[in-house]
């Protein structure tokens, strides 16, 4: 049996500008963290012929054409599995739909889980590439390079996406003092929406390749969000990246009607009003997470917890994609 686990993710900065419907013409730019919540995938070899799966659904097929999980049937033809004999199970401790980049954790993880079954290597640039390719080019999804790259990589990492589609992966430099109090005071509030991010990133992607300028110019500046949001974590002025979050969210939420709502919005300036000094919600919108920068945890908390969303807590994760069994 092999067991593979990718990280799911938390958006720093800059995020958006990792779509090609935005980087080919412009260039992108953010930085993520790889949190301690996974998605793990199983690969083993059946007795009989086949293709079984196990996720939130099962199947159990003859071929590659009949499996219905797009993502699992995409990788099995890109691994050229003429014929099948697989067991392929994933479960994740969060889930899908709530902004922590679960798809780009589930692919990378599934792409590593095969090449080991394959006895083949690959090395977390190409492993987040194969996932992107996946996704973006023959599944058609409205989603960008950041939550395979992330999730390949691990750790506080930059990332540049050139016009070229290449990718320049750095990661972050921080002290450990500003590494523990990140930790610390990043607090991750589940708010009990799930979502597809499709519409809102469907709409996103139309609005850039028309070269929309309001959207065009909103992107443009959460890039350079990103820069500003590097320059201080590298700097140790973590209260002052929490501000800036707070200044990422109000532009964010300015690229789409469905980027929030009006209970959201509750929630965030309930947090705003009790010791959070700024946040925004993690993902493309409409649900999943909220992120809050605390000056003040435990009244932070309280106010979230009286308002009923539960807290996440989680470390980062510095090892990305990892074989843990095979």
């Amino acid at each position: 049996m092999i067991i593979v686990r990718s990280p799911l993710r938390i958006s720093l900065g800059g995020g958006g500008t990792d779509l090609p419907s935005y980087y080919r013409s412009h260039g992108g730019f953010l930085l993520a963290g790889a949190i301690d919540r996974y998605v793990y995938v199983t690969v083993t070899r059946p007795f009989k012929p086949g293709i079984l799966l196990k996720y939130s659904k099962q199947e159990a097929v003859d071929s590659i054409d009949e499996v219905q999980q797009p993502i699992i049937r995409e990788a099995l033809r890109l691994m050229e599995f003429r014929t099948p004999q697989i067991e392929i199970t994933t479960l994740a401790g969060i889930p899908s739909g709530t902004g922590l980049g679960s798809s780009g954790s589930f692919a990378t993880a599934l792409l590593k889980a095969l090449h080991v079954f394959r006895r083949k290597t690959i090395q977390p640039s190409a492993l987040a590439e194969m996932a992107c390719d996946i996704e973006i080019n023959r599944l058609k999804e409205p989603v960008g390079k950041q939550d395979q790259y992330i999730a390949a990589c691990g750790g506080l990492t930059c990332f540049t996406f050139e016009r070229d589609d290449s990718v320049k992966v750095e990661p972050l430099s921080v002290s450990s003092s500003t590494l523990f109090d990140m930790e610390d005071n990043l607090l991750l509030f589940f708010t009990g929406f799930s979502r597809r991010a499709g519409s809102i990133l469907e709409d996103q992607r139309t609005r850039s390749v028309q070269s929309e300028g309001e959207m065009l110019e909103n992107l443009h500046y959460v890039k350079t969000l990103g820069y500003r949001s590097r320059e201080l974590i590298e700097a140790g002025r973590i209260a002052d990246f929490g501000l800036l979050m707070h200044e990422h969210w109000e532009h964010k939420k300015r690229r789409s009607a469905g980027m929030s709502n009006p209970q959201i919005d509750q929630w965030y300036e309930l947090g705003m009003a009790n010791g959070a000094v700024g946040g925004k919600l993690v993902g493309a919108g409409g649900g999943g997470f909220l992120l809050f920068y605390a000056a003040d945890r435990d009244r932070l908390r309280l106010a979230m917890s009286q308002a009923g969303l539960q807290e996440v807590r989680c470390r980062f994760d510095f090892e990305g994609t990892k074989v843990l069994v095979s």
